[in-house]
């Protein structure tokens, strides 16, 4: 397992959230209890299984909500 930490431009809405969240856990190989959603800092951190995704996958579904990835940080476990 690797963990990842995710920023993203600056979140404007509680929705937000909730919205990045399930798109986070809909991702085959995310770890659903470590997906965490920051509001004031604007970050996600989950852990993911390598083998099955790569942080790019995930960099694509929050960017495909419509928020912008600034960079991600990602380490072993």
């Amino acid at each position: 397992m690797q963990k990842a930490i995710i920023q993203l431009e600056t979140l404007t809405c509680p929705s937000c959230i909730q919205k990045i969240e399930n798109a986070v856990k809909s991702l085959e190989g995310v770890d659903k209890e470590s997906v965490n959603v920051l509001f004031n800092s604007s970050k996600v951190k989950l852990n993911f299984d390598e083998e099955k995704l790569s942080i790019e996958t995930v960099e694509s579904a929050i960017t495909a909500l419509g928020y912008e990835v600034k960079k991600s940080q990602v380490r072993l476990k």
